[in-house]
């Protein structure tokens, strides 16, 4: 795997070469674009609006509109100039728990790892600092023209590195939705059925038994477009809840959890086909078993594993 970043992580007078890679692969299925009834690809090209001609990539340069309608124009090299710490430095500023930080802050997940077998030592000692403390490091750095603010904590035997957006990217609700729910007044009853529901269908959290259903329809629908075949179209969804009804739905909404909980809670737990799974999920399943030595581990050995635990 290649990195997407390689820099210095700094805290206080200790810095450690680090490199940035990717925590998530993306498995949504790409499509090509097509004139309908033709066979003909539909491209985009970086095209000269006056003479129509197409340009190259290394002659592109960053304009910056005025109020007047003109233009300041940007070399790519200048941005970099001005980038702090050349591009290069992700300094952490301070520590926070990472339950203080609202879900709404977090971007993208990657993995942050010594640059060299040389610089393992003060990475570990680093990231047991983190795992021990429980907290995470609130980070700046500059990646690919842009500076991001970042969270770096302890994951299992590796840094994890979340991006985060800014304060001013986040919305107000209150500026931005015409329709806030600031008039309706929850009722007691419904209110207490509500909570009633909520720790009827409340259960620990399982990642790995959550998957794309929907990338799955699309593959299908490939499949069978490809042999002449069709699909059954998805269900639609339920008629909106009517005001009148809504503490008859709210109770029977519970009753409905707790059978579903109660069935699931007697249903054996039968043994998952590991081969069917990914890498990613039999770490986690070996994390979740806590067997040893699972980070060094390769497919076949964390198979084998898992098998014997």
């Amino acid at each position: 795997m290649r990195p997407v970043w390689s820099g210095s992580l700094s805290l206080g007078l200790v810095t450690v070469p680090v490199r940035l890679y990717s925590a998530v692969e993306d498995h949504t299925v790409h499509f090509r674009q097509f004139q309908r009834g033709t066979e003909d690809r539909i491209r985009y090209r970086r095209v000269n609006e006056r003479t129509g001609k197409e340009v190259d990539f290394d002659d592109i340069v960053k304009g910056y509109e005025l109020d007047s309608g003109e233009y300041v124009v940007v070399e790519p090299a200048e941005l970099d100039e001005i980038a702090p710490g050349r591009s290069k430095s992700l300094d952490i500023e301070s520590f926070v728990e990472l339950g203080a930080v609202d879900p709404m802050f977090f971007d993208k997940t990657y993995w942050l790892a010594p640059a060299k077998d040389e610089f393992e030592r003060p990475y570990a000692l680093l990231l047991e600092a983190m795992r021990s403390s429980g907290k995470a490091g609130v980070a700046k750095f500059v990646m690919r023209g842009r500076e991001y603010l970042s969270l770096v904590r302890s994951g299992d035997g590796v840094m994890v590195l979340n991006t985060l957006h800014f304060a001013a990217d986040l919305r107000d609700p209150a500026e931005e939705l015409p329709d806030l729910p600031g008039k309706a007044k929850a009722r007691g009853k419904e209110l207490d059925m509500a909570v009633n529901l909520i720790d009827a269908m409340s259960d620990d959290w399982r990642p790995e038994e959550y998957r794309d259903t929907y990338t799955e329809r699309v593959r299908k629908l490939i499949k069978a477009k490809k042999k002449g075949k069709t699909i059954t179209p998805a269900t639609e969804p339920g008629e909106p809840t009517k005001v009148v009804d809504l503490f008859e739905a709210l109770s029977k909404s519970v009753e409905s959890g707790k059978a579903k909980k109660k069935s699931g809670a007697k249903k054996p737990q039968g043994k998952k086909d590991l081969s069917s799974l990914s890498k990613a999920d039999l770490e986690k399943l070996a994390r979740e078993r806590d067997i040893k030595g699972r980070s060094k581990m390769t497919r076949a050995g964390l198979e084998k594993a898992l098998k014997a635990s």
